[in-house]
C-alpha cells in the first residue's frame, strides 16, 4: 500500500528505490512505458531523501498516461502524430500531485488517442498483459494498468471514456476507478470525446485509489465542466463495512456473451458482499442494448471535431517540405494518424455531416439520457450496482484487432457509466484459467465514497489483489 511506501522511503531511500524501479522498467519486455523521466525523477527523489515532505504522496513514484500534459516531459497520446511534443504545461491532476510530492516517473504507452480496448493501436506497438504476455493488457490505458500489475511503478493515472481505467484494471487484476463525470478537472487531459472522459487512479488497493482520488479531485476553474465544491476526503469511512446496503444486479449485465468463469467469479463476489451484511436484488436498465450504439456515436463525433486541431504545422510531426496547405494538412494527417483513430475520425465526421447530424447524432444524445434515466430510476431503489467490468478475460494480442466491431462490443459493460455520468470502479475478484477477472460496483453521480467503501469491504474479505503475475 502506499502508506506502507510513504513510510519506507522516509526510513531508507526515495533515490535507491526510484532507480530499481528504472532498472526493472529497462529490463522489462512489457512495452508499458513509452517515456521515461528518469533525470528528473532521481533529481527529485535526492531532494526528498535530504528534505521529505509532508504531502499526501510524498516521495511516492506515479506513472502518467500518455495523454495527460506534462510539462517538459513528451505527450505524445500513442501517436505519430504528436511524437517530439513537450508541453509547457501541466494537466490540473499533476500539478496536484506534485504538490502533494509526487515523483512523476513517466509516460505509459497507451492505444493511439485512447481509441481502443486493448492498447494495440499504439504507434510504440501493443503492451503485453503481465499475467500472460500473448495476451493484450486492455485499453486504452494498459500501459499504465500493466506497469502496477508488475510492479514497475506503485502506482498511475489513466483516462476513461468508455472504460479505459475499468477495462485494464480488469484485464491486469489491479483496481481503478473512473470518477463522476466533472469530480476530476480534465484540463490538461488531451481530448478525445470531451462529455465522457475522466481521468481516475490505478493501483494495487481500494485504500491506494481513495488516497489519489483525495489528490486529484476537486473544483478547477479552467475546466468548465469541473464540478462546482471542495475537495472531497475518501479515506474516512472506508473501513465501514456494507451492513445493510442495498445491491442492484442488472439482469442485462448477465447472460448471452458473458464468459463463464467470468459469470461465475462475479456471483461468487456478490455474495460475499452479500455474507458481509448487504443485500442484492434483481434492477433493469432496459436502454443498455441501446448504450454502445450511442456510445460510438457520441464519441466518434466529438473525435472528428477534436483531433481537426492536429495538422502537424505548429507541432507534432512534419513531413518535410511544405505544398499548399490542404495538401500539407492531409499528407500529415495521413501519415500521422493511425487506422483505428482515421476510422472513427471519418464516421464521426460523417454522423455529423449534414442530412445526418439529426439522424445520428441528436438520437444519439435521446439515447444517452434514457440511459442517464435509467440509472436514476435504479438508484431510487438501491445504493450500488454490481456486475462484471468486462464480459471476458484478456484476450490474445491480434486476435480482435482487426474485427473492430468484436473489439467493440468489448466495452458493452462500460460505456453506459461514462454516457451516464456516474462513478464505476473495477477491483479483482477471481480468475479465470490464469486471467484475473473484475467485479464492477457502480455508484449514483457523486458516490465514490459508497463505492469505496462497498470495494474495500470485498478486497478486505478476499484474497485476490494479493495476487501478482511473475513477470519475466
Amino acid at each position: 500500500m502506499l502508506s506502507e511506501l510513504k513510510a519506507r522511503l522516509k526510513a531508507e531511500s526515495c533515490e535507491e528505490y526510484l532507480f530499481q524501479l528504472f532498472e526493472k522498467i529497462e529490463k522489462s519486455s512489457l512495452n508499458a512505458f513509452t517515456t521515461l523521466a528518469k533525470e528528473s525523477a532521481l533529481k527529485e527523489a535526492r531532494r526528498f531523501d535530504k528534505n521529505p515532505g509532508r504531502g499526501l504522496l510524498a516521495g511516492v513514484p506515479i506513472a502518467i498516461k500518455g495523454s495527460i500534459s506534462t510539462k517538459g516531459i513528451e505527450t505524445n497520446c500513442s501517436s505519430r502524430i504528436l511524437c517530439g511534443y513537450i508541453p509547457p504545461y501541466d494537466a490540473h491532476v499533476i500539478e496536484r500531485l506534485k504538490a502533494e510530492g509526487a515523483i512523476i516517473m513517466g509516460k505509459t504507452n497507451m492505444d493511439e488517442f485512447a481509441m481502443g480496448t486493448s492498447t494495440e493501436t499504439s504507434c510504440f506497438g501493443p503492451t503485453k498483459n503481465p499475467w500472460d504476455r500473448a495476451c493484450v493488457p486492455g485499453g486504452s490505458s494498459g500501459g499504465s494498468a500493466a506497469v502496477v500489475a508488475a510492479g514497475e511503478a506503485p502506482c498511475a493515472l489513466g483516462s476513461d471514456t468508455g472504460g479505459s481505467v475499468r477495462c485494464p484494471a480488469s484485464f491486469c487484476g489491479i483496481v481503478g476507478l473512473k470518477p463522476t463525470y466533472g469530480l476530476v478537472s480534465r484540463y490538461g487531459l488531451v481530448a478525445y470525446a470531451n462529455s465522457l472522459e475522466q481521468i481516475g487512479p490505478l493501483t494495487h488497493t481500494v485504500e491506494d485509489t481513495a488516497l489519489l482520488m483525495e489528490t486529484i479531485s476537486g473544483h478547477d476553474e479552467r475546466d468548465s465542466t469541473s464540478a462546482e465544491g471542495a475537495r472531497h476526503s475518501y479515506l474516512p469511512g472506508l473501513e465501514d463495512g456494507v451492513a445493510g446496503l442495498k445491491i442492484g444486479i442488472p439482469k442485462e449485465y448477465f447472460g448471452e456473451g458473458v464468459n463463464k468463469d467470468v459469470e461465475k467469479a462475479v456471483w461468487e463476489a456478490i455474495a460475499t458482499l452479500e455474507s458481509l451484511g448487504a443485500s442484492w436484488q434483481e434492477i433493469s436498465l432496459p436502454h443498455t442494448r441501446y448504450a454502445l450504439a450511442a456510445y460510438y456515436v457520441i464519441a466518434m463525433s466529438e473525435a472528428s471535431s477534436n483531433l481537426a486541431r492536429f495538422d502537424g504545422l505548429r507541432y507534432g510531426l512534419r513531413q518535410g517540405e511544405d505544398k499548399d496547405w490542404h495538401t500539407t494538412f492531409s499528407e500529415i494527417r495521413a501519415k500521422g494518424f493511425g487506422p483505428e483513430v482515421k476510422r472513427r475520425i471519418m464516421l464521426g465526421t460523417y454522423a455529423l455531416s449534414a442530412g445526418y447530424y439529426g439522424r445520428y447524432y441528436l438520437k444519439a444524445l435521446q439515447v444517452r439520457t434514457l440511459i442517464k434515466e435509467d440509472f436514476l430510476c435504479a438508484f431510487k431503489d438501491v445504493d450500488l450496482l454490481a456486475s462484471p467490468t468486462m464480459p471476458i478475460p484478456a484476450f490474445k494480442i491480434g486476435e480482435r484487432i482487426n474485427d473492430p466491431l468484436s473489439l467493440y462490443m468489448a466495452d458493452v459493460f462500460t460505456v453506459p457509466i461514462n454516457l451516464a455520468g456516474v462513478p464505476a470502479i473495477s477491483v479483482p475478484c477471481g480468475f479465470a484459467g490464469h486471467l484475473p477477472v473484475g467485479l464492477q460496483l457502480i455508484g449514483p453521480h457523486f458516490g465514490e465514497a459508497t463505492v469505496l467503501r462497498t470495494a474495500q469491504a470485498f478486497e478486505s474479505a478476499t484474497p485476490f489483489h494479493e495476487a501478482q503475475p511473475e513477470v519475466i
